[in-house]
């Protein structure tokens, strides 16, 4: 079992997170928290729901309203996600360049273009100075 796993009944999610079960029905309606259905239509939790009933409970001893809680579980979950399909995305780069060694690497140019380079390579960087002087309009 998991924290993925739907096994808490209404009454049992409820009394985990410190709320009325009549509450748990008003967000599964609201779609804060939204539990999986059994074939005959009975709720059950997961421990990832039970957890998230209980950042509701605090937001809201907090004052945030019910559509600002429902916003900020909603940029959460967003975020979860990026950072799943940013791991997704450094593991696939991680085993190309161990599958390709020597293959191409690229960068941005100062100018906003894209400059090939070769593996282990760094760019070049500007010296230069640049001195700023405003117009004086006397």
């Amino acid at each position: 079992m998991d924290e993925n796993t739907p096994v808490f009944v209404i009454s049992m999610a409820a009394e985990l997170s410190g709320m009325h079960p009549q509450t748990l029905r008003q967000y599964d309606r609201l779609g804060l928290v939204s539990p999986e259905r059994t074939p005959g239509k009975s709720r059950r939790y997961t421990m990832r729901d039970i957890v998230k009933l209980r950042e509701i409970a605090e937001l809201g001893t907090e004052g945030v309203s019910l559509e600002g809680i429902r916003r900020i579980l909603e940029l959460e979950d967003h975020v979860r996600r990026l950072e799943s399909r940013l791991r997704d995305l450094e593991t696939t780069l991680a085993d190309e360049m161990l599958q390709r060694p020597g293959r191409r690497v690229f960068a941005a140019g100062a100018a906003g273009d894209v400059i090939s380079m070769k593996a282990g390579t760094r760019t070049r960087r500007s010296n230069q100075v640049v001195i700023w002087r405003p117009l004086d309009h006397t």
